[in-house]
């Protein structure tokens, strides 16, 4: 099955409700980095996480998390868009880590409780959007439901989940946001609080075999919930040797003479995706002149 995230209104339209299902795309970005266990739940975390806020955009409005704790992952990189398309990078994926108190995966270990999360939205402006909270947990869901609440000053519950196998593969990956509209009741607000207090891991869930459905099921019960929009998510990147060639540009001249006489070529690696573009002499021949001109 392809992941989905689904998109609904709740108690008669008192909250919003996001649940997505994001296993093959987190599957994706842990064989790409070749991520140890605690890096890829944090990983995981972190691109559920930046997906669910990117599904609030429209279409090609995009936003850039990143999160830089005093952990042994350095930092988190995430892209997403308005139609579901995310890629994440994480600068040391070697990190695995013992099972904290509660015998789960110790994200806050390998994350760090110091530091800060920055959402950087692209809205088609001149400027971007920034928004900036320092790290609350290093859990990743309470990190960003923080940032909602502080930064977009919208009421949210997040919750984020990866369940990693012990030979570092990924079995499931999901999580919800839920929103509460200025129109809701307390008596509204304590039935989801309950629900989310009661709701089991979602990745667990969903290796049970839960759809997004199933899931948004538990957190409106009573079939309160109306489905607004069914959207797929995947790993996607956007990189090409078109875009890497107006990087070296602009390296300058020296710099690329410099690859011409000492290494006869050049090799340019995404940080998201691996993949690597070639340039041979005379194509960095070629951006010399470019530079010139």
């Amino acid at each position: 099955m392809s992941d989905k995230l689904i998109k609904a209104l709740g108690y008669d339209d008192q909250i919003r409700v996001y649940v997505i299902d994001a296993t093959d795309m987190v599957k994706e970005a842990q064989q790409k980095h070749d991520s140890w266990c605690a890096a890829t739940a944090a990983l995981g975390r972190a691109m559920v996480g930046t997906t669910l806020l990117g599904a609030t955009l429209k279409g090609e409005e995009k936003l850039t998390v990143r999160i830089e704790g005093n952990g042994p992952v350095g930092y988190l990189l995430v892209d997403s868009n308005g139609k579901g398309e995310t890629k994440g990078y994480i600068k040391y994926p070697e990190v695995d880590l013992p099972l904290n108190e509660k015998g789960k995966i110790d994200v806050k270990g390998a994350v760090g409780s110091e530091g800060m999360l920055t959402v950087s939205k692209d809205l088609g402006m001149k400027k971007p959007f920034v928004g900036q909270v320092p790290l609350v947990s290093g859990e990743l869901g309470e990190d960003f439901t923080y940032y909602m609440a502080a930064s977009e000053q919208v009421p949210s519950a997040i919750g984020l989940s990866v369940l990693v196998n012990p030979d570092n593969t990924v079995q499931a990956a999901g999580g919800f946001m839920i929103q509460v509209l200025p129109n809701a009741e307390e008596e509204t607000i304590k039935a989801v609080e309950d629900a989310i207090a009661e709701l089991p891991l979602v990745s667990h869930l969903m290796d049970q075999g839960e759809t997004p459905e199933k899931i948004l099921d538990r957190l409106v019960k009573g079939n309160n919930a109306r489905i607004l929009e069914t959207m797929p998510v995947v790993f996607k990147c956007d990189c090409s040797k078109e875009r890497f060639k107006d990087a070296i540009v602009t390296l300058g001249e020296q710099e690329i003479q410099e690859m011409i006489d000492e290494d006869h070529g050049a090799d340019a690696v995404c940080h998201f995706c691996r993949s690597t573009y070639h340039f041979d002499e005379k194509e960095l021949e070629h951006l010399i002149e470019e530079t010139k001109s």
